[in-house]
């Protein structure tokens, strides 16, 4: 099947449960017209073998009151806490038992004969898969061998910095579409009078970033919190500024997306419909500190060079 954007890896977790965030994402998809008809078919709990269905039997709800309740909106982890407070509560232990019986499903089961016969359809034999979790991450992009995604780590968080022009939000959706992470823009986080202040062509100062600053280390925090990857872009001109949001150096990695003048000066003037202004670049340039630790890509190269670059080095 081809990679849909927003729909995470089996893989990944809500609070303590593997697959739980991608069932959260096909049903959003689903309602927002954009899970494609190969998806369609396999919503619902009506085939008991699926895996929504074992999810929804595991959490004691119906499919269709799950659907409810996240089509009137909310995070992941209160879609969670309502189908723990609407369903059957399961301690720690049991779902430990969950998540490793639903990554292991076609390892040496009755689900074998079918995973093998799918990874042939699919032209995926030269892929070391052994669970039907491998299958569904090799066959959208992922690579769950590379990243270990069986071990389900930590989350961790990459963030882009680079001033304005060197590709962070272009880079970062693609390495969040490739790993199935949550993808969150600088811009998103802006109070609006920051955003005004630069649609009027005028740089920002310190006392204009501080909110800014402070709501992204915030969204950083609560993806760790919550054990949610993810990727955030920050141009993090400063040291100061790159202190404040890199909350925990082992799980936030910092990536720097670096270029020549010349070069950010010619994407940011075939840029339209954005709020950052040609001339903002020099001021930019002027404040930026380039970061000792960090992981340094050049511009020059594709998004998907970079992406491939970004997941050897941090082994994700």
């Amino acid at each position: 099947m081809p990679h849909v954007p927003g729909l995470r890896s089996p893989y990944a977790r809500v609070g303590r449960l593997v697959y739980f965030g991608r069932m959260l994402d096909k049903i959003r998809l689903h309602a927002a017209g954009k899970l494609p008809p190969a998806y369609q078919e396999n919503l619902g709990d009506t085939r008991p073998f699926l895996f929504d269905a074992r999810c929804c039997r595991f959490l004691g709800l119906s499919y269709a009151d799950l659907v409810a309740r996240v089509r009137t909106g909310g995070t992941d982890l209160e879609m969670l806490a309502w189908a723990e407070s609407h369903g059957t509560p399961h301690s720690d232990e049991e779902c430990i038992v969950w998540n490793r019986f639903m990554t292991k499903i076609g390892w040496r089961d009755d689900r074998s004969a079918a995973l093998k016969q799918r990874i042939a359809e699919l032209g995926l034999s030269d892929k070391p898969i052994e669970t039907i979790f491998d299958l569904l991450d090799f066959d959208e992009g992922r690579d769950p061998v590379r990243a270990r995604a069986w071990e389900l780590k930590p989350a961790r968080v990459v963030v882009l910095m680079g001033v304005a022009g060197s590709g962070k939000t272009t880079v970062g959706i693609a390495l969040a579409n490739t790993l199935g992470w949550r993808f969150n823009d600088a811009d998103d986080f802006h109070p609006p009078a920051n955003v005004a202040k630069m649609s009027a062509g005028l740089p920002l100062d310190d006392a204009d970033r501080a909110p800014w600053l402070a709501a992204i280390r915030l969204h950083i925090e609560t993806c760790l919190r919550d054990d949610e990857s993810a990727v955030v872009t920050c141009s993090a001109l400063k040291r100061s500024y790159r202190e404040i949001i890199i909350v925990d150096p082992a799980r936030v990695h910092l990536v720097y997306l670096k270029g020549s003048p010349a070069l950010l000066a010619q994407r940011i003037a075939g840029r339209s419909g954005h709020f950052m202004k040609p001339q903002m670049l020099e001021s930019q340039l002027a404040t930026l500190e380039e970061p000792s630790q960090a992981l340094c890509l050049d511009i020059t190269e594709s998004p998907p060079q970079l992406v491939a670059h970004i997941r050897q080095a941090l082994e994700i």
